[in-house]
């Protein structure tokens, strides 16, 4: 065909070529957008927003590229936005002045701010140690959108408040954790000072002229023995109702505390030989295990005997047979302990230990503990009682120096 017909040959060969060519103009028309397509959706996988495309000088090329180049923009944008906020709301919680715990989808504690781990006496966050901690239990009986009040030392009260947030399209839970212990302090304070106050004036009033009066018909000669015996009881019954009333008002006559250097060890060995007698009463043995050296606290000495003394007595009546009452000192810490092998306190009780007029004893007034709230709070000092195991029930004490 060469020979034949050439023209047409080459003509022919020509065409050829050019549709070649034409399809080669196509294919890279067709090629090019998805070759881009495919490195936008690249970036986007890699969640790299900075990457745009500039414009090609080809129509619907262009079109595309603004459009991915508006929403690399809006993702951008959106992002930052977003971590902005993550990193406020971080900020936010760690900085409260409110404990917060923040919930797993199962319900297991993920994160907890400075604040609730400074009320749960937690060092550094800890899963293990947070969901064995107490709190937790009340935790977990808590619903979304409900409040509850708890003690969990008789001393200390916190409010839990339990709600969620929607994260990623599921339920996540939090708590909120607020110490409520100065406010119910001094609310319940104010209230059993003004009861107390009003009891012992009507007491006075009224033991007083009855004593006044009992004392002067005693003096009759004429007066029938059986007669003389129960006015000499009631008038005895009289004067322990006054002793009674005198216990609580030393109780709102409580003064400031005169601090001055005081030996710590030596103060507890000064009350564990007064309490040496009451506690053989009980078969009860008190051991001191006290470095040799002083430790030297400032402090009223009288208040804190008077406070170590009800606190020896509690422990002493806790036990039965074969008791031991031991006193451990840690001054590098600011730590005294006393701990005693008595049955403990149930968990009921626990809650409501310092509480004014709360006893377990059948005859109990419910000052003792009481008092001995009042001396170390004015003192500065943090105080629990709890039973750590079964037969080791610890009051302990952080001293400040």
């Amino acid at each position: 065909m060469f020979h034949d017909k050439p023209v047409f040959f080459i003509a022919s060969e020509i065409l050829v070529l050019f549709s070649l060519f034409i399809a080669w103009r196509l294919y890279r028309a067709l090629l090019q957008p998805l070759k881009t397509l495919m490195q936008g959706v690249d970036a986007i996988r890699d969640r790299d927003f900075n990457v745009k495309f500039v414009h090609t000088g080809k129509h619907e090329m262009d079109q595309l590229i603004d459009v991915y180049n508006q929403m690399i923009d809006q993702l951008r944008s959106e992002r930052v936005q977003q971590q902005e906020q993550h990193f406020f709301l971080e900020k936010l919680v760690n900085t409260s002045p409110t404990g917060i715990i923040i919930l797993d989808y199962n319900g297991a504690v993920q994160q907890i701010n400075p604040k609730a781990l400074q009320l749960l006496e937690l060092k550094e966050f800890d899963e293990g140690k947070a969901a064995t901690h107490p709190v937790f239990q009340y935790i977990t009986q808590l619903q979304s959108g409900s409040a509850r009040t708890i003690s969990l030392n008789g001393v200390s009260t916190y409010k839990l408040q339990k709600s969620h947030f929607m994260d990623r399209g599921f339920p996540r839970h939090f708590v909120m954790i607020e110490e409520l212990t100065a406010e119910i302090l001094a609310a319940e304070k104010k209230v059993y000072e003004k009861v107390i106050r009003m009891m012992a004036h009507e007491v006075n009033n009224t033991v007083g002229p009855v004593n006044s009066i009992i004392g002067s018909a005693l003096k009759a000669d004429s007066l029938y023995p059986q007669l003389r015996e129960a006015m000499e009881v009631a008038m005895g019954r009289n004067q322990n109702l006054n002793i009674f009333m005198r216990n609580f008002a030393d109780l709102v006559k409580l003064p400031v505390p005169d601090k001055r250097p005081v030996d710590m060890h030596q103060v507890l060995r000064n009350v564990s030989r007064l309490m040496e007698t009451k506690a053989g009463e009980k078969q009860a043995v008190i051991q001191l295990a006290l470095p040799p050296r002083e430790w030297i606290v400032r402090a009223d000495e009288q208040q804190l005997e008077q406070a170590l003394i009800n606190i020896f007595k509690n422990s002493i009546e806790a036990v039965n047979g074969d008791g031991l009452i031991t006193i451990t000192t840690d001054p590098a810490q600011g730590d005294l302990v006393i701990a005693d092998n008595g049955a403990g306190i149930t968990p009921e009780a626990a809650e409501q230990l310092f509480t004014p007029f709360y006893s377990t004893k059948k005859d109990g007034q419910g000052i003792g503990l009481t008092l001995v709230r009042e001396i170390l709070l004015n003192h500065g000092y943090t105080f629990t009682l709890r039973t750590v195991r079964p037969g080791d029930t610890r009051f302990a004490i952080k001293l400040h120096h």
